[in-house]
């Protein structure tokens, strides 16, 4: 049996069609009201409109996509309702995770924080979203407990959305890693109260400013293809 080579995991493509969506939501490539339409989308990811049809139906039952009457379907709305309560419940989260690695001891790699601001450098936010994720799972795994890390992905996909909102705003791309460093810190040197009370703000902060820009600024529908020129030829690669 050992000369059976294994068999290299592919997505399906319904599977595929739903993550690349799901990217372009999160990284605001489709903004809050967007009209979708399989057509287009079948035509822009140069796919049938079948994996389209799924993959926008899973979407609008994980809250990113909503009907819109005689429009179709429609990228869903930020509400600041909902991520101020995702936020409240992260917070607790994230300074649970940071109090707990504190305490283990652990020493986290700081070279996390480089390739954050390298990230937060640059002009695409998805690697921006990316280095994020991996310096709050990273606490995650440092606390220990699984629960924290299955509980927070529960709501994982809304969350990186919602740190997509944030981190459009380039004045807040090097705060972030300002304060990630000073968490980071804090949790090697082994002070658990502020290692939580820095995590605990860091998230409370980034809820309030999500929920204060989309209670400020409404943003226009976009007038321009459903997926860029660019992003189909990445879909095709």
């Amino acid at each position: 049996m050992s000369s059976i080579s294994r068999i290299a995991y592919v997505p399906d493509l319904t599977e595929q069609v739903y993550q690349r969506l799901l990217n372009a939501i999160c990284d605001g490539e489709l903004v809050p009201g967007a009209r979708l339409t399989q057509e287009d989308l079948a035509a822009a990811l140069d796919v049938s409109r079948q994996p389209v049809l799924q993959a926008l139906r899973l979407l609008k039952k994980d809250g990113f996509v909503i009907d819109a009457g005689r429009r179709g379907l429609q990228v869903a709305p930020l509400e600041a309702q909902a991520i101020t309560q995702v936020y409240e419940v992260r917070a607790v989260l994230d300074g649970l995770a940071a109090r707990r690695a504190a305490l283990a001891p652990v020493q986290l790699d700081p070279t996390v924080i480089g390739e954050g601001r390298t990230a937060a450098a640059g002009s695409r936010i998805g690697p921006m979203i990316d280095a994020d994720m991996q310096f709050h799972h990273m606490i995650y795994a440092a606390s220990g407990n699984p629960l924290i890390a299955a509980t927070v992905n529960h709501h994982w996909r809304h969350i990186r959305r919602a740190m997509g909102a944030v981190l459009q705003t380039v004045g807040l791309r090097h705060a972030v890693w300002d304060e990630h460093e000073a968490i980071l810190q804090a949790i090697n040197s082994g002070e658990a109260d502020q290692a939580e009370r820095l995590a605990r703000e860091h998230c409370e902060r980034a809820g309030d400013h999500i929920a204060t820009q989309l209670t400020q600024h409404v943003r226009p529908l976009p007038e321009r293809p459903v997926l860029s020129a660019a992003s189909r030829r990445r879909q095709r690669t």
